[in-house]
């Protein structure tokens, strides 16, 4: 048996003329006008011997076999004098399989090409089966669901060009029946069904595949409606522009194309910076946009030219249209500007700036290589939708806006999302108070009685490593110098003095000022100097040498920099991948207690949490947090240790790393400081904690010279030996899971200035 469906659905499906040949034998008896009883009586006479086209076939070849019997038959519903105006075929009840096609449908198909296969527009298996069953709900149990939804077919035209053909269906020559066998749905079933539209298997339930006959023709005709389908494609694109889901529309231009009927088309919009008073481009649509124009005019005009152009915009907003550029005065042809059109094959384009309330929002271009494709009628299309760009763009400034407020609370500010609840509900009483013109003084944000964890991992003997680097800079600079004054005549003599003289301090007795003062020498007398002799007719090889010396100073001190850069380098990397690390793992904190989270980078990187009932005031609050906290603390520092020595050897300067936690008991408390925009301590109790962290990074094992760091090691540092308990028990955890090894040391920290008792256990991680 025949399948007229790429997709299934409750239906046999018979291709019958037999209500159609009912009309004609309804007026063969009935009609009181001969000539229309006569033609009816010979249509009747003709098939009688095709018994076939009354009951019904599912042999496909038939329609070619029949196909000048089928013409004549349906001759009164495809009128010779339509033929070449209208769109209309008849059609295989819900199947893509039509025929007896007008003049102009056939056009239509033969400009596609013979590879077209014309196909239903935007309709899933699902949603197609469900409709078919609702088909038979509204003819079978006669049912006034409206059960219809525009169907739509796509073809292309001879230049490409998609149109879009909305598809009107009369099926009053088909009719719906069950087959043999099948149980039939009652009323309560059939209202159980409406009410589960989107349930598909119980659609399949009671209306199986194949259960029902769809038997007869119907008359499909067709409506060009590609403005309006690209009309609302286009509506479609602009709203989807969504800062939070940034993926560009890469159909824009084809759709532009379709609405103008222009085969070749390129389009371009540039955001207009108000405040720099510039045009930028729109970044996901880089590779979508061409611009061609737009770039031109920010690349080669000056910047006040640009500035008073934007501004003449306040009070001359009329779109630039050239249908044909070969028709331009002969001396804007001569104008450089004109090249730009040449050079991108522009012989057609417009320029709209898009306004709102007297202000330049952005300017789109619209170009094409077709002489008189763009011309004011088309300008004329943009007015329908010139109110979705509007909204569109203004609801895009407004999300883009949003997102970089997000941004900056996020990588520039301390307001972490565990406390905002707290400045939200201050904002809103502040907020509140305004809107009832009422005077409301914000008040100060803190929390108290919160519990802190402390932990850093400090990047070991960096200032000793930036020094030494910065000494072999400086002295590999003064060789260089040396050698371009060598080759140099006599009047580089004052300089080479000056040179040893620094090169003297620099590896005996360096001062606080020297590299201030070898800076100041460089930029006042030696640089301006030798770029003089670059000028001026100096030997091919000074020059070299001059150029080489030039490419290796940092331009912002005028100093050799190339080995402090490596170290800034590893450092910024070491800092990076733990801070990543910590602030991924900080995530999974968050679900054991809301807590206020912060971390700050330098050499190495120190973290601070503070917990208490004050951060989530409606969640379950106990001692059990912070002992799950610390534990999370303990693992998170091995893990980012462990990972470090993964990557280490990837460094350009070797550094090694040192960790340590500091447990304190005391609750504190911290209040959000609106000069500095930040939380701090609170109140001279408070600073005792404070005073603790600075001082234990330098700390050394009491009565030696040893630091309480290690690299390689873990540090934890605490006052009692409840705490000394509480943490040999994560060891022992960590030691089990194969992260630490056994070698635990207990350790005395030495007095530091006002602080004494310190104990610390240091051990060591087992290797990868």
């Amino acid at each position: 048996m025949a399948s007229f469906h790429k997709k299934d659905s409750p239906f046999q499906v018979y291709i019958s003329f037999k209500k159609y040949l009912d009309v004609l034998e309804h007026i063969r008896y009935n009609d009181r006008l001969e000539y229309r009883v006569n033609y009816a009586e010979s249509l009747i006479d003709k098939t009688k011997n095709f018994q076939e086209l009354r009951d019904g076939f599912q042999d496909l070849t038939l329609l070619d076999k029949y196909e000048d019997l089928i013409k004549l038959l349906l001759a009164d519903l495809f009128p010779t004098g339509l033929t070449n105006n209208e769109i209309k075929a008849a059609s295989i009840p819900l199947s893509n399989i039509t025929f007896n096609y007008t003049e102009r449908f056939k056009n239509i198909l033969k400009d596609a090409g013979k590879d077209f296969e014309i196909e239903l527009r935007n309709i899933n298996d699902d949603e197609f089966y469900v409709f078919c069953c609702c088909l038979i709900v509204q003819t079978y149990f006669k049912r006034d669901i409206k059960a219809s939804i525009p169907f739509y077919y796509d073809i292309p035209n001879k230049q490409g060009i998609m149109k879009h053909y909305k598809i009107t269906v009369n099926s009053d020559f088909s009719e719906v029946y069950p087959t043999d066998g099948v149980k039939i749905p009652d009323e309560d079933t059939i209202n159980m069904l409406l009410e589960n539209l989107d349930d598909i298997k119980l659609w399949k339930k009671y209306f199986p595949s194949k259960s029902w006959v769809l038997s007869g023709f119907s008359i499909i005709s067709l409506v060009d409606c590609t403005s309006e389908v690209a009309l609302s494609d286009l509506k479609s694109s602009m709203i989807k522009i969504d800062p939070e889901n940034l993926i560009p529309d890469e159909n824009l231009t084809e759709i532009f194309k379709s609405y103008f009927d222009i085969s070749e088309l390129n389009f371009g919009l540039m955001l207009f910076n108000k405040k720099e008073k510039r045009l930028d481009k729109v970044p996901i649509y880089e590779n979508v946009f061409t611009n061609h124009i737009l770039d031109f005019w920010i690349n080669t005009f000056d910047e006040e030219v640009r500035k008073t152009a934007f501004e003449n915009f306040s009070y001359n907003s009329k779109p630039i249209v050239v249908s044909n550029v070969d028709n331009l005065d002969s001396h804007i042809k001569k104008m450089p500007s004109f090249n730009i059109l040449k050079d991108n094959n522009i012989n057609s384009f417009m320029v709209i700036p898009i306004m709102k309330d007297n202000e330049l929002l952005a300017i789109m271009e619209f170009t094409s290589p077709q002489p008189n494709s763009l011309n004011g009628l088309k300008l004329k299309k943009l007015e329908f939708f010139v109110d979705m760009i509007l909204f569109s763009l203004s609801r895009f400034s407004f999300e883009r806006n949003n997102q970089i407020e997000a941004i900056i609370q996020r990588e520039y500010t301390t307001i972490h999302d565990s406390v905002v609840w707290k400045f939200r509900s201050e904002a809103e009483k502040y907020f509140n108070a305004f809107l009832s013109r009422k005077i409301y003084t914000l008040k100060q944000i803190s929390f108290k009685n919160l519990t802190p964890l402390f932990g850093f991992s400090d990047i070991r003997s960096s200032s000793e490593k930036r020094f030494n680097l910065m000494l072999e800079d400086l002295n590999e600079q003064i060789d260089c110098l040396h050698d371009i004054f060598s080759i140099i005549n006599s009047d580089s003599e004052k300089y080479l003095l000056a040179l040893d003289i620094f090169e003297n301090e620099l590896n005996n007795e360096i001062k606080a000022d020297t590299e201030q003062r070898l800076q100041r020498l460089l930029r006042d007398e030696i640089h301006p100097y030798l770029q003089g002799k670059l000028e001026i007719k100096s030997s091919e090889n000074v020059k070299k040498k001059i150029k080489e010396y030039f490419s290796k100073v940092f331009s912002q001190n005028h100093l050799f920099y190339s080995h402090r850069r490596s170290l800034d380098e590893s450092i910024t990397l070491v800092n990076r991948k733990l801070a990543d690390m910590l602030d991924e793992s900080q995530v999974k904190a968050q679900q054991i207690f809301p807590h206020y989270y912060e971390r700050f980078k330098s050499d190495g990187v120190e973290h601070n949490l503070f917990i208490g009932q004050n951060i989530a005031p409606d969640l379950q609050y106990s001692s059990k947090v912070v002992h799950k906290l610390r534990y999370w603390q303990l693992k998170t520092i091995c893990n980012m240790e462990r990972e470090f020595q993964n990557f280490k050897q990837d460094l350009s300067i070797p550094l090694d790393i040192a960790s340590l936690i500091f447990v304190y008991n005391e609750k504190v408390d911290i209040r959000f400081r609106m000069d500095e925009k930040r939380f701090d301590i609170d109140g001279a109790y408070n600073s005792y904690y404070e005073i603790i962290k600075k001082r234990l990074d330098k700390a050394h094992v009491k009565d030696s010279q040893e630091r309480i760091t290690c690299p390689g090691k873990i540090t934890i540092v605490y006052f009692g030996m409840e705490n000394q308990k509480e943490y040999l028990e994560y060891i022992t955890k960590l030691q089990k899971k194969g992260i630490l090894q056994s070698d635990v040391e207990f350790l005395r920290v030495e007095d530091l200035q006002g602080i004494t008792g310190l104990l610390a256990l240091r051990v060591s991680l087992t290797r990868i």
